[in-house]
């Protein structure tokens, strides 16, 4: 007969295991919280906090002497001094997740919560880098994160008062370029699009590249000679966005069997950028890439 008794912690995971391992919460209260952050649909540290079950710096001080990772005080780190662009701040928001750094081949991540699986790999796929965890207090964190969401929101509606166009090839005459600057009012797409290039510009990328597929669809930045995912629009804007660059460059946009070649002009004040642009077919759509 099987007379072992299971662990109080045996049906617990990630930081709720470690938070009733070092006696800062009870295993019901645990499980409780845990169903109740599956059913609201956020992270346990989340709903932890929420209920005032653990206070943050005991949550992070726990983390941090249980999982033997580096404790970070934010309030003793200059913010503006931060990486802003190795990550889409979606992914930050979504995550709730900080980038304090890089060095080679390693990026360092603050978190409340280190043990999210799906947070790792999603920044590793995103930045082709390894995360390197770095315990932070959750009520700190989130400040950040909230004051860098509204700076890049004030970011984008600023962008939206700019005074900016693109420009049809000067060979073409003016009936084309009404029927062009007719096809190409769809002002979500192009105001990301603007938005993209803007940012490429600001960021010295050497070209960009919005790539398809099955189930996703991202736009990477060549920085230094390294391709970085900048961000990770809805996959249902692919086929009209790529459509929307070909009427620009002057393409085809009916034929999308064969790579085309095209050119492109931004205008913003007084000054004009030339953008060299290539699709090519793939199997989930057509990749674009802008130089």
């Amino acid at each position: 007969m099987d007379t072992t008794v299971a662990s109080p912690t045996s049906t617990l995971s990630g930081v709720a295991r470690v938070l009733v391992h070092a006696g800062k919460l009870r295993a019901p209260l645990a499980e409780e919280l845990t169903r109740k952050a599956r059913e609201q649909r956020q992270s346990f540290v989340t709903a932890v906090i929420a209920a005032g079950a653990v206070q943050p710096a005991d949550l992070a001080h726990a983390l941090s002497s249980t999982l033997a990772l580096p404790l970070l005080d934010l309030a003793t780190v200059d913010l503006q001094r931060l990486p802003k662009n190795l990550l889409d701040h979606k992914i930050t928001s979504q995550f709730q997740v900080l980038v304090l750094g890089r060095r080679g081949s390693r990026i360092f991540v603050g978190a409340a919560d280190p043990t999210d699986q799906e947070a790792g790999e999603r920044i590793k796929f995103a930045t082709q880098l390894t995360p390197e965890w770095v315990i932070v207090e959750y009520d700190k964190l989130m400040k950040v994160l909230e004051a860098q969401n509204a700076s890049a929101n004030e970011t984008i509606e600023s962008l939206a008062g700019e005074d900016f166009d693109f420009d049809v090839n000067d060979d073409a005459s003016q009936a084309e370029a009404a029927e062009v600057a007719t096809e190409v009012e769809d002002a979500p797409v192009v105001r990301f699009l603007q938005k993209m290039l803007i940012d490429a510009i600001n960021m010295r990328a050497s070209d960009l590249h919005f790539e398809p597929y099955e189930y996703h669809y991202r736009v990477r930045f060549r920085i230094d000679g390294e391709l970085r995912e900048i961000t990770q629009p809805p996959i249902a804007i692919k086929d009209k966005l790529a459509s929307r660059i070909k009427v620009i460059s002057r393409m085809d946009i009916a034929e999308k069997r064969v790579p085309q070649d095209g050119r492109m002009k931004l205008k913003f004040g007084a000054k004009a950028i030339d953008f060299r642009v290539s699709t090519l077919p793939t199997l989930f759509g057509e990749k674009v890439v802008i130089r």
